[in-house]
C-alpha cells in the first residue's frame, strides 16, 4: 500500500444512514493491522461532529456545515493543504475522505484530480455504500423526492465499488429486485458486494478500482455545477441542553419521529449509568456505544432529514423531556 510518490486515497460515499462510518472504521482497523498510518477527512452536516470519539488517536480533519459540493470545495482544498503541511512532520500512508450522506462524490474527485494535487495523491476508489433496507423506498416516486432519487443515482454512478449494506434486513426475493435496479442504474460492469454491518474481506475494499485512463478522461471534464443543489432540502437540526434520558423511552421516541427524519446521532446520558453514550439511528434501528469520560463531551442530539419542520421536531422533543 505504501507509495513513494503518491498517497492512495479512498472516498466513502452513500446516502444518509447507509453505513459509511461503519465501513470506514473497518478500513481503519485493517490499516492498524498492517501498520499503516491513515489520515481522515470527515465531512459533517450541521455544526458538530458527535462521532469524533470513534476516531480517537487518529489524524482527523473535520469539515462541518457542508457536503463537499460547490460551496465547500475551497474548504476541502484548504483542509488538504493543511494536511500536506502536517505530513512533512508526520507522513501518512493512506487518506480516507468520508462525504456527508448528501455529497456527490464527483465533487471530491474533482478536487483530487486538480493539477495541484495530482502529484501528491492517487485516487484509488470511490466506495458507495447503499442501504438495502431502504433502497426501494428511496427509489419510489411515491415515498421519496426527485432530489433523493437523483442524488442516489449520482452516488451510484460515481462509485467504483458498490457496497450493498444491511442485506440482513431484506428478504432474499426483494434483494434480487434491489440488485437488478442498482445494476440498471450503475451499468453491468460495476462491482457490487453485499455486506452486513460493513463486514466483508477488507482486501476487497482496498483494491485500486479507478484506473489512470479514467483519471485522464475525468480530469478537466465539466460536470459543471448544475446538479449540485440536490441537498437544498436536507437539514440538520441540533437539540441541546439534553437531560438524562431513559434508554427505552428514548429509543421509542426516535422510532416515532416523522418519516422524513432519515438519520439521528448524538451523545446522551442514560439514566442510571452516570455515563455518556453516543447513539446512531438509521433504518429504524438504534445502537449505543460508550463515550470515554476523558473526552469531556456535552449531550447533544442531531437529526438529519429532508424538508424537516423545526417546530414539529421541537414539539416532538418536548413530549420526551
Amino acid at each position: 500500500m505504501k507509495n513513494e510518490r503518491r498517497i492512495p486515497v479512498f472516498v466513502l460515499s452513500g446516502f444518509l444512514g447507509s453505513g459509511k462510518t461503519t465501513v470506514l472504521l473497518k478500513m481503519l482497523e485493517h490499516c492498524k493491522n498492517k501498520g499503516w498510518q491513515p489520515g481522515i477527512i470527515l465531512n459533517e452536516l450541521g455544526e458538530a461532529n458527535v462521532e469524533s470519539h470513534l476516531f480517537e488517536n487518529e489524524k482527523v480533519f473535520e469539515l462541518l456545515n457542508g457536503c463537499i459540493c460547490c460551496t465547500i470545495q475551497d474548504d476541502l482544498k484548504e483542509t488538504i493543504d493543511e494536511l500536506m503541511l502536517e505530513m512533512e512532520e508526520q507522513p501518512l500512508d493512506i487518506l480516507f475522505i468520508e462525504g456527508t450522506g448528501v455529497a456527490n462524490p464527483l465533487e471530491i474527485q474533482e478536487v483530487l484530480l486538480s493539477s495541484q494535487y495530482l502529484d501528491q495523491f492517487e485516487l484509488m476508489s470511490i466506495i458507495t455504500v447503499l442501504d438495502a433496507s431502504h433502497y426501494l423506498e428511496y427509489q419510489s416516486i411515491f415515498s421519496s423526492s426527485a432530489e433523493v432519487r437523483n442524488l442516489m443515482k449520482e452516488q451510484t454512478v460515481c462509485g467504483s465499488l458498490l457496497l450493498l449494506n444491511k442485506t440482513d434486513l431484506v428478504p432474499s426475493g426483494q434483494l434480487e429486485k434491489i440488485k437488478q435496479k442498482i445494476t440498471k442504474i450503475a451499468g453491468q460492469g460495476k462491482v457490487m458486494i453485499e455486506s452486513v454491518y460493513g463486514q466483508l474481506d477488507p482486501e476487497i475494499l482496498f483494491e485500486k478500482r479507478i484506473q489512470s485512463v479514467f483519471i485522464g478522461n475525468s480530469h478537466g471534464n465539466d460536470h459543471s455545477h448544475h446538479q449540485h443543489h440536490h441537498h437544498s432540502t436536507v437539514q440538520a437540526i441540533k437539540l441541546e441542553n439534553v437531560p438524562t434520558l431513559k434508554q427505552k423511552i428514548f429509543e421509542k421516541w426516535l422510532k416515532q419521529l416523522p418519516p422524513n427524519v432519515l438519520r439521528g446521532k448524538g451523545i446522551i446520558e442514560i439514566e442510571g449509568s452516570k455515563q455518556l453514550y453516543s447513539f446512531q439511528y438509521a433504518s429504524n434501528k438504534v445502537t449505543f456505544s460508550l463515550v470515554p469520560q476523558s473526552l469531556n463531551r456535552q449531550p447533544v442530539i442531531i437529526l438529519i432529514g429532508m424538508g424537516l419542520e423545526e417546530n414539529q421536531i421541537h414539539d416532538h422533543w418536548k413530549q420526551l423531556v
